[in-house]
C-alpha cells in the first residue's frame, strides 16, 4: 500500500507571481503617467500664486506708478516719463537723504566687528557663556517701536545719558537729537545696540559648524587663538560674513522705524524710506514716492551684485 502523502506533488502558487507582475506593470505605468510629472508643480501652485500676488504684482505696479503723476487717490494717472526720476536726482532736499545712510552704514560695520568678536570668544568653552549669549541677542527680540520710545527718553535733554555722564563730571544738558550730526550718530548707535545680536547669532552658528577636530589639531600644533581665527574661523565663516555685509548695506538704506519714532525725520534724520512714506501719504505724491522705492531697489540689487562679484560665494574646504 503506497503512501499517497509522499507521492503527492507539491502545490503550486502562481497567484503571487501574477500579482508581482501586476505590481511591476502598475508601477511602470504610474512612473510614465503624465500626471506624475506635473504633481510637483501642483504642490508649488499655491506658494507661487501667493508670491506673484503679493510680491511681483505690487513691484510691477510700483514701477508703473513711478512713471506717472498719480496722487494715490484719484483714478487719473498721467504718464510723465522720467520726470519723477529727474526730480529725485536734481532736487537737493530729495537727494540729501542718501548721505544719511552713511551713518547707518558705518554703524553696520561697527556691529559686524563687535558681533564677530563676541561670537569668536563665546564659541570657546568659557564660564557663563550662555548667559552672555542671551544678553547679546536679547535686544534683537524687542519691538522696534518700543526701542524707539525707550531711547527717546534716553537721549532727551537731562535724560538718562546726561545723568550717566554727570557721574563722570561731564554733566549738562545736551541736545543729542537737536542737531543733524549728533542726532544721526545717536540713532546709528541705537541700531548698533539692536542689530548686533542678529549678526552675533549668524557668526556663532557658522563658527560652531566648523569641525572640532580642526581646533584640536591646531592646539596640538601650538596655534594661538589669533592663529586659529585667521586660518580656521575666518575662512570657515566667509559665506556668512558675505551675507552679513549684504544685510548691513541693504538695512542701512532701508532704515525706518527707529528714526521715525524718535525724530519723525526732522533735524536732518530723514531716511530714504521715511521720505518715501511722507511723499506718498503726507504730500500725496505716490508717483514720486514710487520712483524713490524703485531707485532704492536698484541700489540694493547693484550693491548685492558688486559684492557677489568681488567676494564670490565659493565652497570652503578646510580639511
Amino acid at each position: 500500500m503506497t503512501d499517497t502523502t509522499q507521492k503527492a506533488a507539491p502545490a503550486r502558487h502562481p497567484a503571487p507571481v501574477r500579482r508581482r507582475r501586476h505590481d511591476t506593470v502598475s508601477s511602470r505605468s504610474w512612473r510614465d503617467h503624465p500626471l506624475r510629472r506635473i504633481t510637483p508643480w501642483l504642490f508649488l501652485l499655491a506658494p507661487l500664486a501667493l508670491l506673484v500676488t503679493f510680491t511681483y504684482v505690487p513691484v510691477g505696479n510700483m514701477i508703473y506708478y513711478s512713471f506717472t503723476d498719480w496722487d494715490g487717490v484719484s483714478p487719473d494717472r498721467n504718464f510723465t516719463g522720467l520726470h519723477n526720476y529727474a526730480q529725485l536726482f536734481t532736487r537737493p532736499e530729495l537727494f540729501r537723504v542718501f548721505f544719511v545712510s552713511f551713518y547707518y552704514l558705518a554703524a553696520s560695520a561697527v556691529q559686524i566687528v563687535i558681533a564677530l568678536y563676541f561670537a569668536t570668544i563665546l564659541s570657546f568653552d568659557l564660564r557663563l557663556r550662555n548667559l552672555f549669549k542671551g544678553i547679546l541677542f536679547f535686544p534683537y527680540l524687542i519691538n522696534g517701536v518700543a526701542i524707539g520710545f525707550v531711547f527717546l527718553y534716553f537721549f532727551q535733554d537731562g535724560g538718562t545719558l546726561d545723568s550717566i555722564l554727570s557721574w563722570f563730571g561731564a554733566g549738562g544738558d545736551h541736545a543729542w537729537l537737536g542737531e543733524p550730526e549728533s542726532a544721526n550718530t545717536s540713532l546709528a548707535g541705537v541700531s548698533v545696540w539692536r542689530f548686533t545680536g542678529l549678526n552675533f547669532v549668524l557668526f556663532l552658528g557658522a563658527i560652531q559648524s566648523i569641525p572640532g577636530e580642526l581646533y584640536e589639531a591646531a592646539q596640538l600644533d601650538g596655534a594661538t587663538r589669533r592663529q586659529q581665527f585667521r586660518h580656521i574661523i575666518a575662512p570657515g565663516i566667509r559665506p556668512v560674513l558675505g551675507l552679513s555685509v549684504i544685510l548691513a548695506i541693504s538695512g542701512s538704506l532701508a532704515v525706518f522705524e527707529i528714526p521715525y519714532i524718535m525724530t519723525g525725520g526732522s533735524t536732518g534724520t530723514s531716511t530714504f524710506v521715511i521720505q518715501s512714506v511722507k511723499l506718498a501719504f503726507q504730500f500725496n505724491k505716490t508717483g514720486l514716492a514710487s520712483a524713490c522705492a524703485v531707485v532704492l531697489l536698484l541700489v540694493i540689487l547693484m550693491v548685492t551684485w558688486i559684492q557677489r562679484r568681488l567676494v564670490p560665494d565659493d565652497k570652503v574646504d578646510l580639511v
